[in-house]
């Protein structure tokens, strides 16, 4: 994993934690625009 600037312009992949659903965005989406769960940024570990 690696650290992300959240202040960054690149373009970063987000998953939905309820279909799976993969985006690439600038911003956080917020919401699946598939299923409308909760979306995380890939790049961000969890913890």
């Amino acid at each position: 994993m690696i650290d992300v600037d959240p202040e960054s312009d690149e373009k970063t992949p987000y998953e939905c934690f309820e279909c799976g659903s993969i985006i690439i965005a600038e911003d956080s989406p917020g919401q699946c625009p598939d299923c409308g769960g909760p979306m995380r940024n890939r790049r961000m570990s969890l913890e």
